[in-house]
C-alpha cells in the first residue's frame, strides 16, 4: 500500500480544493449539530435551554421595543430583511421550529432579530420568538440557549 502526503493547497487541483472545502464545511455543520448536546444543564426537564417566566435582564427593554416594531409590521412569516427606522433594516428569520421543545409545544413560532443594522450585515445572537396565535413572546439573548418570557 502506498501512502502519499496531502498536496499543499497551492498544488491541489480545483476538484481537490472543492472536495477539501466540502469536507471542512461538513465537519463544521456536524460540530454545530452536535454542539447543543453539550450545553450546560437545563432548568427544564427535557430541553437544553433554560426557560424563565419573566424577563428582568438588561436587554429585555430592547427586546420589548423590537417586539413593538415587529408587531407594527404584522410579524412577517417569511425570512428576509425588513426596512426599519433610521435607514436600517432588521431580519425576520422565519419559522422557529422549537425542535428541542423548550417552548410550549403544539404552537407555531416565528423568530425576529432584536437589533436593526444595515441590510446584509452579520446577525447577532439576540432574537425574539413569537407565537402569532397567542402573542406570547420570548427573548433569547444567546441564540436559543435561554428564553425569557416578555
Amino acid at each position: 500500500m502506498t501512502v502519499t502526503a496531502p498536496l499543499p493547497p497551492a498544488v491541489r487541483s480545483r476538484p481537490q480544493r472543492l472536495l477539501a472545502s466540502f469536507a471542512l464545511l461538513t465537519a463544521m455543520i456536524a460540530a454545530m449539530l452536535v454542539g447543543p448536546a453539550v450545553v450546560a444543564p437545563s432548568h427544564t426537564s427535557s430541553a437544553s435551554a433554560a426557560v424563565y417566566s419573566s424577563c428582568t435582564i438588561s436587554r429585555c427593554a430592547d427586546a420589548r421595543t423590537a417586539r413593538s416594531g415587529w408587531a407594527s409590521r404584522n410579524f412577517p412569516t417569511t425570512r428576509g430583511w425588513v426596512s426599519w427606522s433610521g435607514g436600517l433594516s432588521n431580519y425576520a428569520g422565519g419559522q422557529h421550529m422549537n425542535y428541542e421543545g423548550q417552548l410550549p409545544t403544539n404552537a407555531t413560532y416565528y423568530e425576529y432579530d432584536v437589533y436593526p443594522r444595515r441590510q446584509g450585515a452579520a446577525r447577532d445572537a439576540y432574537r425574539i420568538v413569537v407565537n402569532k396565535a397567542t402573542g406570547a413572546t420570548w427573548f433569547t439573548p444567546n441564540h436559543y440557549a435561554d428564553f425569557y418570557r416578555l
